[in-house]
């Protein structure tokens, strides 16, 4: 084998344990819509995303630490004004 070959085949194992998750992936490991995630990302909301090159990924510890942050449990239930207000 030679250089480059050892070279691409590091590169394919690390790879295959990388700790960084596409969109869509990120999007099953929380549990939402790959469309929310977009939409939580451009609202500046969601998970800390990065860029590698044209690519948008995720990492795994940055999505634990999101959603723990998200926790019901933590984060209890805030009524909006038109919620609180009684109907007549």
């Amino acid at each position: 084998m030679d250089s480059e070959e050892d070279d691409n085949e590091r590169a394919a194992t690390a790879r295959k344990g990388s700790p960084f998750l596409n969109t869509e992936q990120a999007a099953h490991y929380l549990c939402i819509s790959r469309r929310t995630l977009e939409d939580l990302r451009r609202q500046g909301k969601g998970p800390p995303a990065r860029r590698h090159g044209r690519l948008v990924r995720y990492h795994i510890a940055d999505l634990e630490a999101w959603s723990s942050a998200h926790d019901e449990k933590k984060s209890p239930y805030k009524p909006r004004k038109s919620d609180a207000t009684p109907k007549s």
